[in-house]
């Protein structure tokens, strides 16, 4: 049997009798070299090197920072600011629950994260005020997928490190606008659906704060994304450092503003942290065996001439094929494993068509966001079922509605990408370019 058919036959197979993903890419890996007979020792040696990457370092720090503002009651009180700003009536708390997750994007990091985190604030005033559970756990779970392109992300991070050249201040800041339009385009679809199926506004729903003091509640909330990205700008930290920073912002919040954290809590935190963060740090080690051991048998290459023959040599039809593939792939994979596996396979196709690289991670980013809430895999989705209790059959209906608003965003990043680019030119990330 071929090493490449060996390598990918056996993910799938091990994927889909049930074992965890990142065993059945150091398995499948493990394999794959000896049969080449490239040498077992090539195993532990790219397990280590795999996370032996300082921009690695952040991705601890950004979850536990993700963690200390969610256990603050921050959720808490942006919905009351938003709900301030955004009133009440039909599908104001479906637009409600996609504006806070936005926001706590710019904290957190991880899509499944911000999706518990709103969805525990969220979802039991939305069943409250009358919207069915199927459509809560579908709103939440496409709102937290957002979390990803919002900087700061773990996914630019694991980017960043699989091609140098883009760095994470850049894909940061171009992730921006991107994050923006998903929101909105996920807004106007979750409004559409609420106002026609007359869901949302009823006596149960939440009483409308004063802007004022809401504001002042949610100010230290606010300002977090700003210290990220602005520190970054102005060269105050590197976005390793901006990670520890944010940890130490998020406990004087928590701890001194808000008073809303005890011992206790920071001990469950930093266990909570510890786990989460060990869970992506052992797929990356493991996929890095995996991704050597395409590089190196040499089916990276023939893969991505064919991928690039496939679309007759068309940039655009490529760029289509490629966002398709990817976007079943998610159905299946996590984001992380998506990068893994496919970027050293995609990146040689971008370069020979020229993309801009920051760009091409954004796109990605977008289409991996997209695979967080589709099912069957669905992380995001899995975590908002949980909380409403309704199964993941009966989101479908919604979930449709939510993915083709999101495509409609996709096509504006590829028909026009200074959509991605003009920020972080302007800022001085993308000088060179």
């Amino acid at each position: 049997m071929h090493p490449a058919i060996l390598l990918f036959g056996s993910f799938f197979i091990l994927l889909f009798a049930g074992v965890p993903i990142a065993a059945s890419l150091g398995l499948a890996g493990t394999l794959a070299i000896a049969k080449a007979k490239l040498g077992i020792m090539a195993v532990p040696t790219n397990v280590y090197t795999g996370i032996a990457k300082y921009p690695l370092l952040a991705i601890p720090m950004f979850v536990l920072a993700g963690s200390i503002f969610d256990r603050s009651g921050v959720a808490e009180r942006l919905l009351r600011f938003t709900t301030a700003l955004i009133g009440r009536g039909r599908g104001a708390l479906a637009v409600i629950t996609i504006l806070v997750a936005m926001v706590i994007g710019g904290i957190s990091g991880s899509g499944p994260a911000c999706t518990a985190a709103v969805g525990g604030v969220m979802i039991a005033a939305m069943i409250r005020s009358g919207y069915p559970p199927d459509f809560a756990a579908s709103v939440t779970a496409a709102a937290g997928s957002t979390d990803i392109l919002i900087p700061p992300s773990v996914a630019f991070i694991i980017y960043s490190v699989l091609v140098p050249s883009a760095t994470v201040p850049a894909l940061f800041v171009g992730g921006v606008v991107p994050g923006l339009i998903a929101c909105v385009m996920l807004s106007v679809a979750a409004l559409g659906l609420s106002l026609y199926h007359d869901f949302g506004g009823s006596e149960d729903d939440l009483a409308r704060p004063g802007i004022w003091s809401s504001f002042k509640e949610a100010f230290w909330a606010l300002v977090a994304p700003v210290l990220i990205l602005g520190g970054m700008r102005t060269g105050w930290f590197t976005p390793t450092e901006a990670a520890v920073v944010a940890v130490f912002y998020g406990l004087v919040v928590g701890c001194f503003i808000y008073g809303t954290l005890t011992l206790w809590d920071l001990h469950e935190l930093l266990v909570e942290s510890a786990e989460t963060s060990a869970v992506i740090l052992i797929v990356v080690s493991l996929a890095s065996v995996f991704a050597w051991a395409a590089n190196t048998i040499g089916i990276v290459d023939p893969i991505s001439r064919s991928l690039v023959a496939l679309g007759g040599g068309n940039s655009t039809a490529v760029l289509l094929i490629l966002m398709a593939f990817l976007t079943v792939m998610g159905m299946f994979l996590d984001g992380i494993s998506i990068f893994l596996i496919f970027c050293p396979i995609m990146i040689p196709v971008a370069q020979s068509f020229q993309w801009d690289l920051v760009w091409f991670g954004v796109l990605i980013t977008y289409v991996v966001a997209i695979g967080q809430f589709t099912p069957p895999m669905a992380v995001n989705l899995m975590v908002s079922c949980r909380l409403t209790g309704a199964s993941m059959e009966s989101t479908v209906r919604w979930v449709a509605w939510l993915l083709f608003a999101m495509f409609g965003g996709l096509l504006l990043l590829i028909a026009f990408p200074p959509l991605v680019l003009w920020l972080p030119r302007v800022l001085g990330f993308m000088a060179d370019r």
